[in-house]
């Protein structure tokens, strides 16, 4: 076994309490309910509850600070294993196997939950919530703005329907109460925690309760106007653009946003005009702007300067 003073991260001359606070800290990050199955945390998880049984030990930790003891718990000169002498002295935990010099019957999980109050031989038990589990989940655009229910299958096994409210937002949690970890001494489960992602949409942005979409529109329809069809979050719509449009002009199409879930009100959906010039425009389109442009001298730059 390694130093006990390094496995707690603290220095030799560390006080009581601030080896309790790092074994406290590291225990909770460690403890196998949080990591089922995690043979190598377990392992850690009784290296930690093992240095604290040392040096939480008055005469233990003094023994260990004289150089008399191992770090294990044995008697200099004696192993870690099959020695008498250690740990398992001082609390009748004697015995030639186990964990170190700690004996045969050490329970690192005893020693959490004493330190907890969560129980132990002649230990009052104390109540303790259930943990959280957090969940993440990934769902498309129009499910976050709409609203939608989805499954999720939480550790347990069991799956759930969870209902994604609508106007949902990037990285927030839907709490599930009381499917969590379970709790001690009679108290109620943690909660389980969905996270949600959502994942791009191929041409809408969502600004607050407002949609954003940018439109390409063809060289006729900015020069002579016209009706086109425009998608939105509800289906598609007929937009009028006008004459001379020019890229970038945004138009609005009014309550075509997303329904705000406290004010039962909708945003709006705002309409950028992109103008498109296609990739087989030919010759002829090329010679009427010649034609056009010959005895004009626009300066559309203008207000740059």
């Amino acid at each position: 076994m390694k130093d006990p003073y390094s496995i707690l991260k603290v220095p030799s001359s560390a006080s009581e309490a601030d080896i309790k606070k790092a074994y406290r800290t590291m225990a909770k990050e460690l403890h196998p309910d949080r990591h089922p199955g995690d043979d190598v945390i377990a392992d850690k998880f009784k290296e930690v509850s093992a240095a604290y049984a040392l040096l939480s030990d008055k005469e233990m930790r003094a023994r260990y600070d004289r150089g008399e003891i191992n770090a294990d718990g044995s008697e200099k000169g004696f192993g870690g294993f099959g020695g008498g002498g250690g740990f398992g002295q001082k609390g009748g935990r004697r015995g030639g196997g186990g964990f170190g010099g700690f004996g045969a019957d050490f329970d690192p999980e005893e020693i959490f939950s004493s330190f907890f109050g969560q129980g132990g031989p002649g230990r009052r038990t104390r109540s303790q919530k259930g943990s959280d589990r957090i969940y993440k989940l990934d769902i498309d655009f129009l499910d976050a703005v709409q609203g939608s229910k989805r499954k999720v299958t939480l550790e347990n096994g069991k799956t759930l329907n969870v209902t994604i409210p609508t106007n949902v937002k990037e990285g927030q949690q839907i709490r599930l109460k009381g499917q969590g970890g379970e709790g001690t001494g009679g108290a109620p489960a943690g909660d389980a925690l969905v996270e949600v992602h959502i994942k791009p949409h191929k041409f809408f942005k969502s600004e607050g309760d407002d949609i954003m979409l940018d439109l390409p529109i063809s060289l006729q329809e900015a020069i002579l106007g016209g009706k086109v069809t425009v998608p939105t979050i509800h289906g598609s719509v007929a937009l009028n653009i006008p004459k001379g449009s020019n890229s970038g002009k945004t138009m609005r199409l009014k309550g075509k946003g997303i329904q705000n879930p406290k004010s039962k009100t909708s945003g709006d959906q705002y309409v950028k005009l992109m103008i498109m010039i296609p990739d087989n425009a030919g010759d002829d389109l090329e010679k009427i702007i010649e034609e056009w442009a010959e005895d004009r001298n626009d300066d559309v730059r203008s207000k740059l300067v």
